[in-house]
């Protein structure tokens, strides 16, 4: 298939190099012309350690990327996901289908990416790809298993086999919601989590949360409609344990960094990347208040992020909390 990936980040340079790898002619756009023209000519991705290949076109024209194209890939990070789509629509081709990469909320809408596609390219066909998948492994070569969601099994399944690899093995699912809200949410517990080792509270605190975080996911979930086992999957759990206890997770850094005392300001410069948990725990918080589902862990990262409240102080708040059965 012709493919289109849209942000030349490090899982938008990951997947260009994969998809290409398979055997798709891939066209790689990134929006600012000058980075657009050095990655075209160095052909390097830093933090990656990726070489990518020179049948690859970086581009940062929208229509030399998008035109033509059978599957549009959206690795923007969520922020941009809407504006980049809309930008790109013109060009889409007929039948094209989109795939949103991105894991995160719309803070004005509270949005879930799914949705971001469908109001931005009205009656496109899409899928949603998520997954415990950190970009420098995959990019270094490593196996790794991810899931494919959409609206239709036949735009699922086609999607899956685009992207299927003997290192990479592709899972599909008709639960889009359940798939979106997994990979936005467990970037928030993932903070928490980074914040609870970096106060050295300890493995029985880590495992703690990780399951209370998953319980948290999966009460909203599914009181938004979402499947009850999806959080038990590749775009829940699996992606949740990846999140919280990878020392390559940008999330559990900016919770490491913010325990230590350092502002989150110095922790994403430091960084050099987007943490999606820092722009969608206010986010997630609005979402969980609205549909009236508890969240705990979730509420104390929106009070440390900016740094409302002492990192220690929200923590003896979670586990302070009120004694109640498991299941509530």
């Amino acid at each position: 298939m012709r493919v289109a990936v849209l942000g030349a980040g490090a899982w938008g340079c990951t997947l260009a190099a994969l998809l290409h790898e398979i055997g798709h002619p891939v066209a790689l756009w990134e929006f600012d012309p000058a980075i657009a023209a050095r990655l075209a000519s160095e052909r390097w991705h830093a933090y990656l350690g990726l070489r990518l290949a020179d049948a690859i076109d970086v581009t940062s024209d929208l229509d030399a990327a998008v035109g033509g194209r059978q599957l549009v890939v959206l690795a923007t990070p969520s922020r941009f996901a809407r504006s980049t789509l809309q930008a790109a629509r013109p060009w889409l081709a007929s039948g094209a289908i989109v795939v949103g990469a991105a894991k995160g909320l719309e803070e004005a809408t509270r949005a879930t990416i799914d949705r971001v596609i469908a109001e931005a390219a009205p009656g496109v066909s899409f899928a949603l790809l998520s997954g415990p998948t950190f970009a420098k492994e995959i990019a270094a070569g490593l196996p790794a298993a991810v899931v494919v969601a959409s609206p239709s099994d036949e735009v699922a399944r086609i999607v899956q086999r685009a992207c299927a690899s003997p290192r990479l093995r592709a899972y599909t699912t008709e639960d889009v919601l359940g798939v979106a809200l997994g990979g936005t949410l467990k970037n928030v517990i993932a903070i928490a989590v980074g914040a609870a080792d970096g106060l050295g509270l300890g493995s029985n605190a880590r495992a703690a949360l990780i399951t209370r975080g998953l319980s948290e996911m999966s009460r909203l979930a599914t009181r938004l409609g979402a499947h009850p086992l999806t959080m038990s999957g590749l775009a829940g759990l699996g992606d949740l344990v990846l999140t919280c206890t990878g020392d390559l997770s940008r999330n559990r850094q900016v919770g490491l960094a913010v325990a230590r005392g350092e502002s989150l300001t110095d922790a994403i410069r430091r960084l050099g990347q987007v943490a999606e948990g820092v722009d969608t725990a206010r986010s997630a918080s609005a979402l969980g208040a609205a549909a009236g589902v508890p969240m705990p862990i979730t509420d104390a990262v929106t009070a440390v992020l900016p740094p409302e409240k002492p990192v220690k102080e929200a923590m003896a708040e979670i586990l302070s909390r009120d004694v109640r059965a498991e299941r509530d």
